[in-house]
């Protein structure tokens, strides 16, 4: 069966959806997600991209970007396996740690683009990390119009720096500068994951209290009788298959198993 090809943008802009494999955990310090944005300012003027936005999430990434000559599918061929290969090498681990194929939409008008920017700076209040956009430290809305990775340039040609933070804030749809109405969040993609019950942060806190690892490489290394003690106590916790698989990159046939021995 062929790969569906992908929907281009009269605008040359898309929101991209990039996930760890096996949905499992990509940033495990802050020194991960300053990389990956290191990597991604390095390879601007080589590949010709500009980002709109921006929010590196535990387990997923997402960008607004703006494509000059080179597709999206060539541009992650330079910018993924450099954040990949420093990763492994910290980490000490092989192979991939993205599942194969990104998900992208294309963007095909300002209103779409500005609330599918809103969209991507929501994600951590819609995950319950912070309650306000500002609050969280790895996207692009915290100080916008002075990021250096951040081409703000054509949202300022239609909307003002305070009209766009509020927007930004807001949940709920609001008229625009033109007085055009911005379309729902319909057409935003997502991880289409279930929702945790708790944040990624308290889980993981709990995982190293329970296991003494630092991180999924360590995690993944332990003995099998400590790690199924491990997942037990962090199901009792609170934790769900789906969010301890994320952490910990341990199958979900191995965590139900653990949890009902």
């Amino acid at each position: 069966m062929s790969t569906p090809k992908r929907k281009t943008s009269s605008l040359n802009i898309h929101h991209v959806i990039y996930r760890g494999i096996n949905k499992q955990q990509i940033f495990v310090d802050s020194d991960d997600y300053g990389k990956f944005l290191t990597v991604l300012r390095k390879y601007q003027p080589i590949c010709g991209y500009k980002i709109l936005a921006y929010c590196l999430m535990s387990n997923h990434i997402h960008l607004v970007i703006k494509t000059g000559e080179m597709p999206l599918g060539r541009i992650f061929q330079h910018v993924i396996p450099s954040f990949v290969y420093w990763y492994n090498k910290k980490y000490e681990r092989v192979g991939s740690l993205f599942q194969a194929r990104f998900k992208s939409r294309p963007i095909g008008n300002t209103n779409q683009l500005l609330t599918v920017i809103r969209y991507v700076h929501q994600n951590p209040v819609k995950a319950a990390i912070c309650k306000h956009p500002g609050q969280y430290g790895y996207s692009s809305f915290k100080g916008y119009f002075a990021n250096d990775l951040i081409d703000a340039s054509y949202i300022r040609s239609f909307i003002s720096p305070d009209d766009f933070n509020h927007f930004n804030c807001d949940k709920k749809d609001k008229k625009n500068k033109k007085d055009k109405i911005a379309p729902k969040e319909e057409f935003c993609i997502d991880i289409e994951d279930e929702q945790p019950r708790m944040n990624d942060k308290r889980a993981m806190e709990i995982m190293v209290r329970l296991s003494g690892c630092g991180n999924i490489s360590e995690f993944q290394a332990l003995d099998a009788a400590l790690r199924d003690k491990a997942l037990q106590g962090m199901r009792m916790a609170g934790i769900s298959i789906n969010q301890a698989s994320r952490i910990t990159g341990i199958s979900h046939g191995v965590i139900k198993k653990a949890a009902a021995s």
